[in-house]
């Protein structure tokens, strides 16, 4: 961990999805959402390597942001603002779960990026006020099917299939979300880096900006951008992306139906 970073979780116990803080290789159980109430311990522990790891919150709405690195812009102009779309909270898998290729999909991509986990409402809050509502953040995989994408009147297919949107492995808080480091590696070979002062729009501004139009709530997800150039994904692949202070969110990528 760095500089105090705690790491909050979401797993599968016997009686369903637990919430828990992250000590080690132990998972301390707690008694509610951290993100909305003080968390406390239930007095069990589990060991990580025993249970299924959730998406490490439960967003009402999970907002994305394209062409948030210059490295990713490819001659395309700089943006005035930032260019939001939508993700489904069905879209999320958690970490270790499989990315599912649709039958007919042709050219879906790795998109690998720093996620935002919001904990405290934002509603036209100013770029000063934003910090106080991030809870902490996680990594995440913006998969896209390139050829939806520009084919589609909208991205419902090409950015929302379920499986499309791993994140985690946990939340980490207490990090300086503006300078983490970035990587995403495609069966353990680099394929993209960063840094977080890269981005066109730092967080702050993206929560100002996003809380502007639509009400943010804790849990809510924003993903902040990819850096760099993306390639597609097979069947039989796997793709980790790691955030410096978070940890490494890893995924195999399978056929679908």
């Amino acid at each position: 961990m760095i500089d105090g970073s705690e790491r909050f979780l979401r797993f599968v116990a016997t009686e369903g999805a637990c919430f828990g803080r992250l000590d080690g290789d132990t998972i301390v159980e707690l008694d509610g959402d951290p993100l909305l109430e003080p968390p406390r311990e239930t007095g069990r522990t589990f060991s990580l390597g025993d249970v299924k790891l959730l998406p490490p919150s439960a967003p009402s709405k999970v907002i994305a942001v394209g062409l948030n690195y210059r490295s990713h812009l490819h001659g395309r102009p700089e943006p005035k603002h930032p260019g939001l779309f939508a993700k489904f909270p069905s879209t999320l898998i958690g970490h270790g779960w499989p990315i599912e290729i649709p039958a007919d999909a042709s050219d879906v991509h790795y998109e690998g990026e720093l996620v935002v986990v919001i904990g405290r409402e934002a509603r036209r809050v100013s770029v000063a006020e934003a910090a106080g509502c991030v809870f902490g953040v996680t990594a995440g995989n913006d998969v896209s099917e390139r050829n939806w994408q520009k084919g589609d009147l909208q991205w419902v297919r090409a950015k929302g299939c379920d499986g499309f949107g791993p994140v985690g492995p946990w939340i980490a808080t207490g990090l300086d979300y503006r300078d983490l480091g970035i990587e995403v590696r495609l069966n353990g070979e680099p394929r993209q880096a960063a840094r977080t002062r890269d981005l066109i729009f730092s967080v702050d501004e993206l929560v100002s900006y996003i809380s502007r139009y639509v009400t943010l709530v804790p849990g809510d997800l924003i993903f902040t951008g990819t850096p760099g150039r993306t390639a597609a994904m097979d069947p039989g692949d796997s793709v980790d992306v790691e955030v410096e202070g978070v940890g490494v969110l890893s995924n195999p990528v399978v056929a679908g139906a």
